[in-house]
């Protein structure tokens, strides 16, 4: 028996409430910016500055132990990420260990490298320092800038391939969907504090990609109903759409969300910010390719036959109302 989380044939009216779903998302968004203008972002050691250790031992390495030897010297954000490469032999267990500047310095002073490097000595008494390097604040404005930037040109791609392939009223609903998903995640981290790094930066990329796959599948099954159902109004064409496109949405975000869960759990602190980002951002993308973009393109209107004009906004309210 085939497993199914979602009926074959539904028929909801995914637009009877949709002055509802448009109200909670912009509230959401609101919320969102004004906690980043508030708050701001708790910045990690790519953004902020630091210095990294590397180190090499012949022992396993514990990250834990590792860990719990730094702690008491109280020195803030600490990542410890265990290095494999298959060059290594069997005897080289290499670390990298990142420590967040003090008290807006350039980088960490000789005198607390110098204590990092006793700690880690008394529990792993043949470990090697082979390099110390550091991340000044000047290097760390620039990843902010180049982060941004990567966000804002994959962000400004999806709309010119998806006014290509469809239309500019599939383009902006699209974008303003991908705006959504990608203002919602970085209010979260706002909110709740949680270290922002590169790796946040690489799953807000890794979520515009996942909502507009999921958008596009929507938009495809629109276009192609708008061609087969050319006397019913948009609003019932799109609801068409979303349900038929509904279980196959459903089991692809409740899969991915096994997956990114079981790693939330089990992956420990090195990748857990990650994976937040990506549970939430497969929520709140599977939402917007159905209750934003749908709605913003039900609002500018879609040629019916690809060659008539397209309907006013006003009227396309008039039918979501009626």
């Amino acid at each position: 028996m085939r497993l199914k989380l979602v009926p074959e044939n539904t028929s909801f009216d995914f637009f009877k409430r949709w002055k509802v779903w448009l109200g909670i998302s912009g509230l959401m968004m609101v919320v969102a910016f004004t906690s980043f203008l508030l708050q701001g972002l708790n910045f990690g050691i790519d953004f902020r500055g630091g210095t990294t250790i590397r180190t090499q031992s012949t022992q396993e390495l514990d990250v834990g132990v590792y860990r719990d030897a730094i702690s008491p010297l109280n020195l803030g954000d600490i990542t410890i990420t265990e290095i494999f490469d298959p060059t290594f032999g069997p005897d080289e267990n290499v670390a990298m260990i990142r420590i967040q500047a003090q008290d807006d310095a350039e980088a960490v002073s000789a005198a607390t490298i110098t204590a990092v490097e006793g700690a880690l000595q008394n529990v792993v008494p043949d470990i090697q320092f082979v390099s110390v390097e550091s991340v000044g604040p000047k290097v760390s404005g620039e990843l902010i800038e180049t982060a941004v930037l990567a966000v804002v040109l994959a962000i400004g791609a999806v709309l010119v391939y998806i006014w290509l392939r469809f239309e500019w009223q599939f383009a902006l609903g699209a974008v303003v969907a991908l705006v959504h998903d990608v203002l919602l995640t970085i209010g979260i981290f706002s909110e709740l504090q949680i270290k922002f790094d590169l790796a946040i930066i690489a799953a807000l990329l890794t979520i515009v990609g996942y909502s507009l796959n999921d958008t596009v599948v929507v938009f495809d099954r629109v276009r192609e109903n708008l061609r087969k159902y050319k006397k019913k109004d948009l609003k019932e064409v799109l609801n068409i759409s979303i349900n038929e496109t509904l279980s196959r949405t459903v089991m692809t975000s409740v899969t991915t969300l096994l997956a990114l869960i079981s790693l939330y759990v089990l992956g420990g602190d090195v990748i857990r910010g990650f994976v937040f980002a990506m549970i939430w951002g497969v929520i709140v993308g599977t939402y917007s390719s159905v209750f934003v973009a749908s709605t913003i393109l039900l609002w500018l209107g879609v040629k019916r036959d690809w060659s008539k004009p397209s309907n006013t906004a006003g009227n396309q309210f008039a039918n979501i109302d009626a």
